[in-house]
């Protein structure tokens, strides 16, 4: 497929692109945003398509993979946008739940809970909640990725059971 041909196509999708964007529960500007970075990231990653005729399915993947990617991102970042005439960007940070007795008390229950887990499974599960990614814990602490993903996993049931006692 041609350049001109892959461009065509792309701007015919568009339609179906923006209808799928208020889909999501974008607003007008929003979607409008969300179609133009699948375009541009469409475009920088031309040559990874391969021409099957399945360029709307790659496109639409494309589209509520960055949907989800900057969602997650806001989510992270608790970057709110306020909808007023000045439109500011606004930090905010949610409150810990640790302002209150109670919250307090889950915390410690908590934290004893994980100094009680087994070496193999704490220092694992403490460093992926700290924000290390699963890969980089493997690398550190010299296991496999399978290993490592599993420690976690079972280290996460054996908090679960603790806690329901």
């Amino acid at each position: 497929m041609t350049a001109i041909e892959f461009c065509d196509q792309l701007l015919d999708l568009e339609p179906s692109l923006l209808k799928y964007a208020y889909h999501l529960r974008l607003s007008n500007s929003d979607a409008k945003d969300l179609v133009q970075e699948t375009f541009l990231k469409i475009l920088s990653g031309r040559e990874k398509f391969v021409d099957n005729g399945y360029l709307k399915a790659w496109t639409f993947t494309i589209m509520r993979n960055t949907f989800i990617n900057n969602y997650r991102h806001n989510l992270l970042q608790k970057t709110y946008y306020d909808r007023t005439y000045e439109s500011f960007l606004i930090n905010q940070t949610i409150a810990s739940g640790s302002d209150n007795p109670d919250s307090a008390y889950s915390v410690i229950e908590l934290t004893q809970s994980i100094e009680q887990l087994n070496v193999k499974f704490r220092i694992p599960f403490k460093m992926y909640f700290e924000g290390y990614k699963y890969s980089e814990i493997a690398d550190t602490i010299k296991l496999k990725l399978g290993t490592v993903k599993s420690r976690i996993f079972l280290a996460r049931k054996l908090l679960m059971n603790q806690l329901n006692r």
